[in-house]
């Protein structure tokens, strides 16, 4: 049945809401894995403790800074490319008029009418660029990217994803750790495939199943490799 009612995009171009699912499916299936594979080996509660603090503080500096790095290495090539095709329409502006209506005429315009949308738009230099760089590049000139939105987010979603498998040898050790950190790992996984599911729009119990498939592998082979070394 049709619908006036406008449908609306997420803005997911600045890097914040990757990073954040992201940076919290890491945190999580990481220090699962690393508190359950020296759990696996037998090692006391104290050990296990510090290595769970331990990945948890280097991995959240670790993602936060090859996020940074990432998002802005592509910042930079995004603005060159910027600066480069600014550079082309104030030296040749006639040159690059004629590949705009050549691309608006590749898209089904008629030549005349793709030579006045193109003189159209490079009246206004402002314009000109933006129409270019989406044109040409593929490129909003106001969408390069937010590093260090990015960043933080990263540091933080990671911290939230590896202090949930810790959190029970904070207060306690033991087989009795071990089953709460499965449990919470297990817990934490759906959650995070399910909320990966609001910005894939892929339903809701695959993204979960998937995330806990992925969680549950990787906590199981450290586990495993843990309680052979220990026994070795």
């Amino acid at each position: 049945m049709p619908t006036d009612a406008p449908h609306h995009h997420r803005d997911v171009r600045g890097g914040g809401a990757r990073a954040a699912v992201f940076g919290v499916s890491d945190g999580l299936v990481s220090n699962v894995a690393l508190i359950l594979g020296i759990a696996g080996a037998h090692a006391s509660a104290g050990a296990v403790r510090l290595a769970g603090v331990a990945g948890l503080i280097a991995g959240s500096c670790s993602m936060a800074a090859g996020e940074y790095v990432s998002m802005r290495a592509q910042s930079e090539l995004m603005q060159r490319e910027l600066d480069v095709e600014a550079q082309a329409l104030r030296r040749d502006p006639e040159i690059e008029r004629r590949e705009l209506a050549a691309i608006y005429e590749s898209r089904g315009l008629d030549a005349d009418m793709a030579d006045e949308l193109s003189g159209r738009m490079m009246r206004d230099p402002q314009l000109a660029l933006e129409t270019h760089a989406r044109e040409e590049l593929g490129i909003d000139p106001a969408q390069t990217g937010r590093p260090l939105q990015a960043a933080a987010f990263s540091f933080v979603m990671f911290a939230l994803g590896a202090f949930v498998p810790l959190l029970p040898w904070l207060i306690g050790g033991g087989t009795a750790a071990i089953v709460a950190t499965v449990v919470l790992g297990a817990v934490g996984a759906v959650a995070v495939g399910s909320a990966l599911s609001f910005f894939t729009g892929r339903p809701w119990w695959w993204s979960a199943g998937r995330q806990l498939l992925i969680s549950g592998a990787a906590a199981a082979i450290t586990f495993g490799v843990g309680r052979a070394i220990g026994s070795g």
